[in-house]
């Protein structure tokens, strides 16, 4: 594509051509119409005569050659010492006695210029494609349950509220009101979320929140199917939440995989966002009775970027 300043795209060039060819224009008054030099005329005729019309495209400016690039056997290595010890360019290029620059310019080249590039076990590059967004065909077939802890709200307000400093002032009392847990359940197909402000994350109160999601999701007219949840005690040890499950089938995140169960950490973030910080709330309280807002908004009014831009409950039944 010809730069934002140039006199001649390509239908420019065949018009130049063609009155130098066809019309018998001498190259400089060509030129002189065109306000280009007379070495640019001649240079598209020759390459028309080369190339016909392809040789009137622009061509890459990337250098057909170049002599003095790292050898085939040095990027190699460089590539297996990022694999085995997971460094940066400085690290890599003192133990390799290469510039940091040609290191990073390496890393660059092949794709692994980050380390969230490597994957982490193995530290082999992980292929980076179009996003493949994986669904289930009808809502309830899968929920995605989580727990997010998250800091309670001092009366007269935090930080936000007080300024830093004079939230400084009050970290003590910040200790002692202890946390909220946010218990998160959240439908694969329709995005649908539930969300309950808990006391802990204990089993029992897991199970308690497992049974009130399925009577929430049955008044919708959604029967669940099964429920995935990470590999935390409160879940996989405790037979209250079992037994809560019932029927319902229980599947569990791979170790250190947490995108597995991503449409959870997604919406925590967006719970986060667009609710627990989005405005500085006067008491914990007040911010509580802020979520069934939020809830409603996100699930019937929200568009989804992922469904289609509508709202999660237009996909349920």
């Amino acid at each position: 594509m010809a730069h934002a300043k140039a006199k001649l795209t390509p239908a420019g060039r065949l018009l130049l051509v063609r009155r130098v060819l066809e019309d018998g224009w001498p190259p400089a008054h060509a030129a002189a119409m065109a306000g280009v030099s007379r070495q640019t005329v001649h240079k598209w005729l020759r390459r028309f005569a080369e190339e016909g019309l392809a040789g009137l495209h622009d061509r890459p400016s990337v250098a057909r050659r170049c002599p003095h690039r790292t050898s085939p056997q040095t990027e190699a290595a460089v590539l297996a010492l990022r694999a085995e010890i997971r460094r940066g360019p400085h690290r890599i290029a003192g133990k390799l006695h290469l510039a940091p620059s040609t290191v990073h310019a390496i890393l660059a080249r092949h794709g692994v210029s980050r380390l969230s590039r490597l994957d982490r076990t193995t530290g082999l590059a992980i292929r980076v494609g179009p996003v493949v967004r994986y669904e289930r065909a009808l809502a309830g077939e899968l929920v995605h349950v989580d727990v997010k802890k998250l800091g309670r709200v001092p009366e007269g307000g935090g930080w936000r509220v007080l300024g830093r400093e004079r939230g400084r002032a009050g970290e003590n009392r910040q200790q002692h009101l202890g946390f909220d847990y946010l218990h998160v359940a959240v439908d694969d197909h329709s995005r649908y979320a539930y969300v309950e402000v808990l006391a802990d994350e204990k089993g029992d109160t897991c199970a308690g929140f497992m049974e009130r999601t399925r009577s929430h999701f049955a008044e919708l007219g959604v029967e669940i199917e099964q429920v995935m949840t990470d590999n935390a005690k409160n879940y996989t040890l405790s037979k209250l939440f079992r037994a809560a499950l019932g029927s319902t089938r229980h599947l569990t995140t791979r170790p250190y995989r947490p995108q597995t169960n991503g449409k959870a950490e997604r919406f925590n973030r967006t719970l986060v966002d667009e609710w627990a910080y989005e405005k500085a709330y006067q008491s914990n309280a007040e911010r509580t009775d802020a979520l069934a807002g939020f809830l409603f908004d996100y699930n019937y009014e929200r568009t989804h970027s992922g469904i289609g831009n509508k709202p999660p409950a237009s996909r349920i039944p």
